[in-house]
């Protein structure tokens, strides 16, 4: 309820935006930042256009993204059946981790959790969404600290786009309903929109047939988002753009006691000058407000899965983001582009947990959490010169990270057994990076890029142990942050009219990489965790010495009329380099990464009918740290076609996973495998005047 009113207010604020019009001639006013600055020539930059995200097999976020080879989350599944911690995004085989490694930014604002670095996908409705930036490889100058695997930016519909009602409903397999709608209003000089999107589903039971026992069950899931964004010109070259957004996100994991639910409120204001359109200064600034909420529970399965008890019950994870930045481009002429600037983000956070069940009932209670904080300097530059682009980006960040804690206490009698508070601790990182592009030619352009970037780690991975099925991880609260050091080189090739494609060559080493370590096996009582009982596995989380990946990717695009065909291949070869008592992973590959990615798509768009399939291939890759346990190579296909009616009105079927593939989500030390989504069919319409 606290959200919910803290959302009516958020969208009480914006609404009187939109009662000021513009006075005299029209104003443009494009809802979006800054233009991109021609720099990003010398990066491996793939951009993902309204059109393909409105046409998706699944009509979700992660699918979408999963158009670019070498994107993934943890784990396979999406945000209908995983746990949402599972949900972390990273690039480049920089994996083997839940938390994101990848920044992912809408309208500028970071958008990981400020607990746990995962990402709550169902907040992002495609429809409201107007172009997807993914840049891969780290150090970005004006984005900063998270961008360690690249940069994941999401943008909002502009005014171009707005109409006055925009929406979709379909009905899929398992009584599951998908709808999103939008009411826009446009007015000289600015343009409002109101969107919301619902998704429920009766589920699928995760455990396949094989593995399943009387325990298991289907997986139902909710889901929906309300969103308010209001522009408006305010001053000649200047505009205002305030945006307020609430979800609610709730899931099962096919047993008893496996819930758990998301919930936030995110507002932000940011104003754009935009004089360097007319070469005088451009500006921007941007603040930003978001809290969070997670709560779930937690399952033992006996043996057999004949038997089902929780284990623990986090009920509460409070967690609040803010922050800003400011930023300003000088005009200095033409051939040269600089933005310089400054950021900040603080993150609060707590869990709040009951353990260690005696006959259904919890006997002890947890809360850890803490605060961390970055603050930036920037400078990015870009200066062309006849054949030659080149791009010069730098920062320095300051980081705190404080008042961390782990206190744990029975219930009766109320009596603390744990009470640790940490250290405050603080440091400083320089980042940044150089590229270079070349036009060869008509056809060719040639490129390279090196760069350093850093992760601080969450307060998830600093301060809180947690527990999945048989096997217990604990905190580490003395992690240090990740530093990435990379170097890409490519080309682009344009043979021919609508053909374009490019080829990446790279190296990332990742120091410090933080990693879950097996330490020991159960039974035993173990520092952190508690009990792991036989079957299970006692990790900490600690760094690593470094994790080096090199690989390759190839994005290839083909326009013939109505007929579009893309592809995207990604290789890596990760390995880890480790010492100490992480000696037994020196060599082996990271948890969750696999080798090869491959996504292609071919989409037919005309008046009579709109039509696309798309493959997916992802190859095997390791389950648990030790290697020991492998998830195997998953083929799906999915498909679209949406059939105009009438003017304003089209029918529309999809299909997910076409042949049903199992695509292996986990593996448990017991051989029990969970698997991602089965076969889907949908069946809806789309509705726009």
């Amino acid at each position: 309820m606290t959200h919910l009113a803290l959302t009516a207010l958020l969208l009480a604020a914006a609404a009187p935006a939109m009662s000021a019009e513009a006075e005299g001639a029209l104003i443009t006013v494009t809802g979006k930042g800054l233009k991109d600055v021609p720099g990003d020539a010398a990066l491996s930059l793939v951009v993902i256009d309204r059109a393909r995200i409105l046409n998706t097999g699944s009509n979700r976020l992660e699918s979408v993204l999963a158009d670019i080879a070498g994107q993934q989350q943890f784990r396979r599944s999406d945000s209908r059946s995983a746990n949402a911690t599972s949900q972390g995004i990273t690039l480049r085989g920089l994996g083997g981790n839940a938390s994101s490694r990848a920044l992912l930014v809408l309208d500028g604002v970071p958008q990981a959790d400020p607990f746990g670095g995962w990402v709550a996908f169902p907040a992002y409705a495609t429809g409201r969404l107007d172009r997807i930036r993914v840049t891969r490889g780290g150090g970005s100058g004006y984005w900063g600290p998270g961008a360690l695997a690249g940069t994941i930016e999401l943008e909002s519909v502009g005014g171009n786009d707005v109409r006055l009602f925009d929406g979709a409903v379909a009905y899929g397999s398992r009584s599951s309903i998908d709808a999103q709608g939008a009411l826009g209003l446009k007015r000289d000089g600015g343009f409002a929109t109101l969107s919301a999107a619902y998704g429920r589903g009766d589920g699928f039971i995760p455990i396949v047939a094989r593995s399943r026992g009387p325990v298991d069950r289907a997986a139902p899931y909710e889901q929906a988002s309300v969103n308010l964004r209001a522009v408006v010109s305010i001053a000649p070259d200047t505009e205002a753009q305030v945006t307020a957004t609430g979800f609610t996100d709730s899931r099962e994991r096919g047993t008893a006691f496996s819930r758990n639910t998301s919930e936030g409120v995110d507002g932000a204001v940011r104003l754009v000058g935009r004089g360097q359109e007319r070469g005088l200064w451009g500006w921007q600034a941007l603040a930003y407000v978001q809290t969070r909420n997670f709560t779930s529970d937690f399952a033992a399965v006996a043996a057999g899965r004949a038997n089902v008890t929780q284990s623990l019950a986090q009920y509460a994870t409070p967690a609040t983001g803010w922050g800003g930045r400011i930023e300003i481009a000088p005009p200095l002429g033409d051939g040269v582009t600089l933005r310089l600037g400054a950021d900040t983000r603080q993150l609060t956070g707590k869990t709040m947990e009951m353990f260690t069940f005696v006959n259904a009932a919890p006997t002890r209670q947890r809360e850890a959490g803490g605060r961390t904080a970055t603050t930036g300097l920037f400078a990015d530059a870009s200066v062309e010169s006849g054949i030659v682009t080149a791009t010069l980006a730098g920062r320095v960040d300051w980081w705190t990270v404080q008042n961390g804690r782990l206190l744990e206490t029975t219930i009766a009698p109320a009596a603390p057994f744990t009470t640790l508070i940490f250290a405050d601790r603080s440091g400083h990182e320089f980042t940044g990076r150089a590229g270079l592009a070349v036009q060869a030619a008509d056809w060719v352009s040639l490129r390279g890029a090196a760069y350093r970037g850093w992760r601080l780690p969450t307060l998830n991975e600093l301060y809180r142990p947690f527990r999945v099925g048989p096997d217990a991880t604990a905190a580490n609260a003395l992690l240090s942050p990740e530093r990435v050091t990379g170097v890409d080189l490519g080309f682009t090739l344009k043979p021919a009219t609508g053909i374009e494609i490019g080829v990446t060559g790279f190296w990332n080493r990742m120091d410090d990489t933080i990693a879950n370590v097996t330490q020991a096996a159960g039974p035993g009582v173990f520092p952190g965790a508690g009990f792991v009982g036989a079957g299970g596995f006692y990790r900490q989380r600690r760094n690593l010495d470094a994790l080096e990946v090199w690989g390759w990717e190839v994005d290839a695009r083909l326009r013939r009329g109505p007929f579009g065909l893309t592809a995207s291949w990604s290789h890596v070869d990760p390995t880890i380099s480790a010492s100490g008592s992480a000696a037994p992973l020196n060599g082996l590959r990271p948890a969750q990464t696999p080798r090869d990615q491959f996504s292609g798509t071919i989409d037919y768009t005309g008046t009579l009918f709109t039509a696309s399939a798309t493959l997916r291939r992802i190859a095997s890759q390791f389950e648990d740290d030790q290697n020991s346990r492998s998830l195997a190579a998953a083929t799906m296909v999915d498909a679209l076609l949406v059939v105009p009616v009438i003017k304003g009105l089209a029918v529309e079927g999809r299909v997910e996973n076409l042949f049903d593939a199992e695509v292996q989500a986990a593996l448990s030390g017991t051989g029990v495998i969970e698997r991602a989504l089965p076969r889907t069919l949908w069946v809806g319409a789309r509705i726009a005047f």
